[in-house]
């Protein structure tokens, strides 16, 4: 009886064991074993890693950091500027209002060429004068002959003689000087002689060029001081380089230059030193090197800031194929092969940085910013191709 009470407890036992595993929180998340963790690999943001096969696609040839001569030449800066001498600022001689403006900025002038006119009534008095100022011109001479014959016949006197010779000089000279202000006013004074009086005057370009602006407007009055318009000849323009002080003896007279502008550089113009400076721009140490802008100069205004190329000697150069410079984010860049992994057929690039000096012939001069091993193999072709899977993949991490 004994026993069968034991049988029955441990059965009981058993069944409230299970019950009460089956009456757990199907919810709650079954932990599972985890396998060790793995380190990531993660490519450097210098580094790209291509296959056998990948290389192979997109044409990827390498070769070397090679010795080849070049035309060294100097990057510099500029701006272009037109002498004094080839601009004016144009003014009129005698004060007056505007009554006409024949001109407006942007157009071509030849020298001579009438920009403005100007009205005054005093244009009219100073002609009227000179008319008036012959008729007694002609009475001071005859009464000075009469002077002159009664002085030699004693009986004149003397202080008459002095006094009609100089009234005659006082009014020769005052014709002279009526009739060079006249000739300033543009008009021929023998034009007057015959009664034609000029109450509007001519303002004219001292120079041919273009017109670069106009300061005045109709009605506006104008004197000495005030400029009507400026004019640019742009055939003699010229370009004004900056070289520092250790370049400077590179330089030399008839040197060729190529620049392009800063803003606009798809274009290439050319110009030829004629002069070096020889004082120190400012506070700066850079010196001054003009230069005479050659052949086609359309586009090209005073004031433009440009980027400018010198052909120095051949030299002997550090150079890679042009193709195998990369350029982001604003700077230069070669690939070099950093190492090989033979068990998986993978290689893997760095990138390195570099200065782009001159191209010729399919090859550009480099200089390093950071030191090469001997034997560095350079990405010759298709490193365009590692600069887009290396900035993906910096993108992604």
């Amino acid at each position: 009886m004994k026993q069968n009470i034991n049988k029955l407890i441990s059965i009981l036992l058993i069944v409230i064991v299970f019950a009460s595993c089956s009456g757990k929180d199907s919810s709650e998340p079954i932990k599972t074993a985890e396998p060790p963790k793995e380190e990531a690999e993660h490519e450097n943001t210098n580094e790209a890693t291509l296959t056998a096969e990948q290389m192979k696609t997109i044409g990827i040839q390498l070769g070397s950091v090679e010795q080849k001569q070049l035309t060294a030449s100097l990057k510099t800066n500029g701006v272009l500027k037109v002498p004094n001498q080839n601009r004016a600022s144009i003014n009129s001689i005698y004060s007056g209002v505007v009554k006409s403006l024949l001109v407006q900025p942007g157009n071509s002038v030849k020298k001579g060429q009438t920009i403005a006119t100007i009205a005054n009534p005093e244009f009219i008095q100073v002609q009227s004068e000179y008319q008036s100022i012959n008729s007694k011109i002609v009475f001071a001479e005859q009464e000075y002959n009469r002077q002159k014959e009664l002085n030699e016949g004693n009986a004149g006197a003397l202080k008459n003689l002095q006094n009609a010779e100089t009234e005659l000089r006082t009014l020769r000279s005052r014709k002279a000087s009526l009739q060079q202000q006249i000739s300033l006013m543009g008009v021929n004074p023998s034009s007057i002689s015959n009664g034609k009086l000029i109450s509007v005057l001519s303002v004219q370009s001292p120079i041919n060029g273009i017109v670069s602006n106009v300061m005045v407007k109709m009605g506006s009055y104008v004197d000495l001081t005030t400029v009507i318009a400026e004019v640019v000849d742009n055939s003699q323009l010229h370009l004004d380089l900056f070289v520092y002080e250790k370049d400077l003896p590179k330089l030399k007279d008839n040197q060729t230059i190529h620049f392009t502008l800063t803003n606009d550089p798809g274009k290439e113009y050319d110009a030829q030193i004629f002069s070096l400076g020889s004082s120190f721009e400012n506070e700066s140490k850079a010196v001054s090197v003009h230069a005479m802008v050659k052949g086609d100069k359309t586009g090209l205004i005073d004031g433009m800031n440009v980027t400018a190329n010198i052909s120095l000697d051949k030299a002997t150069l550090p150079a890679v194929p042009t193709e195998a410079i990369v350029s982001y984010q604003g700077k230069d860049y070669i690939f070099i092969v950093d190492s090989v992994n033979a068990k998986e057929n993978t290689t893997r690039f760095k990138r390195i940085p570099v200065v782009k000096g001159t191209t010729e012939v399919g090859f550009s001069e480099i200089t390093l910013l950071e030191e090469l091993p001997a034997d560095a193999k350079v990405v010759t072709r298709a490193a365009f191709f590692i600069l887009a899977k290396q900035t993906n993949v910096g993108e992604e991490e």
